[in-house]
């Protein structure tokens, strides 16, 4: 696997195609289940789930704090990173979000 600065080590190019729905569904809220449990054996998969495990969380933590105005700036920042994750899944990529991406990597699974 070669190592760019800038995203997350490079794939197999079939796996790549073969999940991007899944890596896909992983920005979508409780859908990020789905990639979790159903392509454990994907490297791209397990990638974008693992962020979006963390979107998911963040989520949470938004709506915690909805009753505040930090929970809106939370909304909008969690629409953007799910946005953002979407995009770098459906076009194959491997990029880490901000701040989210170190998070994710400390999943172990």
């Amino acid at each position: 696997m070669e190592e760019n600065k800038s995203m997350a080590p490079v794939g197999d190019s079939k796996d790549v195609e073969e999940n991007k729905i899944f890596a896909v569904l992983s920005y979508l809220g409780v859908l990020v289940i789905v990639p979790l449990l159903a392509k454990k054996d994907s490297k791209f998969a397990m990638f974008h789930a693992k962020q979006g495990l963390v979107l998911m969380i963040g989520w949470v933590i938004s709506w915690l704090l909805s009753f505040v105005f930090i929970g809106f700036i939370l909304d909008v920042i969690m629409i953007v990173f799910s946005i953002w994750g979407i995009v770098n899944a459906a076009t194959g990529k491997f990029a880490k979000l901000p701040v989210i991406g170190d998070l994710a990597e400390k999943f172990k699974f």
